[in-house]
């Protein structure tokens, strides 16, 4: 299936958590004088204007990352905020970086990244948006994508798993795609997003992943549904091999949206 776009949603809570998260674990990992492979299955356009009818439309990035950004959720010299602001620089202040142009900010010249976008609009503004950076950006399926690079080269590195999960079976299949692409690549940060549904699709999942790595960091936060009736309600990551100290920034992160849902 191919109708998801995720301009409706871009700059909403779950993506200040995923995004968050996800450019601590980068800035971490650049630290070290060693290049890396960074890997994205479901990468979107990788550029997004909140001025956009589709985003206006459904208010989200307004409760989202504007109102963190106003409220100064988080302090201005965390990646994410840097590579927010370098990106409004270039761009525009209405624009917001997907996961992808996140990546290309904290990655270095000799580090390695590979970008899955099937939905046909949306790898071409991904490539688009990729343009001045040294992205290999694939169109096909992204897990096809990273079963055929892992281990990817350079060895150390990160893949970012972020479906859209409108195919209702990847609840079902990602634990064990996650089980093989870990045995490829027992070095790699795998991360692996999913919503928080009224409904709790998303919890045999999480419990198989847990079962199956028990040493894996398991970050939750709870948020209110953006409109009535909305089934989501937070925003997890399943993170295989996390780099070290994440669980500091997961950590302020809990008590950010504890105090928004208080």
């Amino acid at each position: 299936m191919l109708s998801y776009q995720h301009i409706y949603h871009a700059g909403n809570l779950a993506d200040l958590h995923k995004h968050a998260l996800l450019a601590s674990m980068l800035d971490y990992l650049v630290q070290k004088d060693k290049p890396l492979s960074y890997l994205e299955t479901h990468a979107g356009r990788g550029l997004y204007d909140l001025r956009a009818p589709e985003a206006v439309k459904t208010g989200e990035a307004a409760a989202g990352i504007l109102r963190a950004r106003a409220a100064q959720w988080l302090a201005d010299d965390h990646p994410l905020m840097r590579v927010l602001t370098a990106v409004r620089a270039d761009h525009g202040p209405d624009a917001y970086p997907g996961s992808p142009l996140i990546a290309a900010h904290l990655l270095r010249p000799d580090d390695a990244m590979h970008l899955a976008e099937l939905h046909p609009q949306e790898a071409s503004a991904l490539r688009d948006a990729m343009r001045p950076y040294p992205a290999h950006v694939h169109r096909r399926d992204g897990i096809e994508m990273a079963q055929s690079l892992c281990p990817p080269n350079p060895r150390r590195g990160l893949l970012l798993i972020d479906p859209s999960y409108e195919i209702k079976t990847d609840y079902a299949t990602l634990p064990r795609t996650i089980d093989t692409l870990h045995r490829k690549w027992n070095v790699g940060v795998i991360a692996l997003w999913y919503p928080i549904l009224t409904h709790g699709a998303q919890g045999p999942m999480v419990a198989a992943l847990r079962q199956a790595h028990p040493k894996a960091l398991v970050h939750e936060v709870r948020f209110p549904p953006a409109r009535p009736g909305h089934g989501m309600v937070g925003s997890g990551m399943v993170i295989l091999n996390a780099p070290w100290g994440t669980e500091r920034p997961a950590a302020e992160l809990s008590r950010i949206f504890d105090g928004l849902s208080r």
